[in-house]
């Protein structure tokens, strides 16, 4: 079986930064892309950011240039480095990874959220 557990959610001023982080384990082959997505309230689960194993990266409009996504292979790992929130970034942001398990073979997973609010 394969878990994706995210940490670093919390509450943070506008303008502050928050890091996210994502750790997948379990009977994991290969990871071959990694992303986050966010839901906030009374709206669909939208995309911010995702990095394939090869390392390309790609984000939704409303956080380029503040957001950035990391991933290491080695560690089956993933980061969203946060910067520049403001209160419309207050969301569950969920980690989503594509992974080949020896146990299922290929699957798509998801953690179980962490909350980002940005409020004063």
């Amino acid at each position: 079986q394969v878990q994706l557990v995210e940490s670093g959610g919390g509450l943070v001023q506008p303008g502050g930064s928050l890091r996210l982080s994502c750790a997948a384990s379990g009977s994991i082959v290969s990871i071959s892309s990694m992303a986050w997505f966010r839901q906030a309230p009374g709206k669909q689960r939208e995309p911010v950011a995702g990095i394939s194993s090869y390392g390309r990266t790609h984000y939704a409009d409303s956080v380029k240039g503040r957001f950035t996504i990391s991933a290491d292979n080695a560690k089956n790992t993933a980061v969203l480095q946060m910067n520049s929130l403001k209160p419309e970034d207050t969301a569950v942001y969920y980690c989503n990874a594509n992974v080949y398990s020896t146990m299922r073979g290929s699957n798509n997973y998801w953690g179980q959220g962490t909350q980002v609010t940005v409020s004063t």
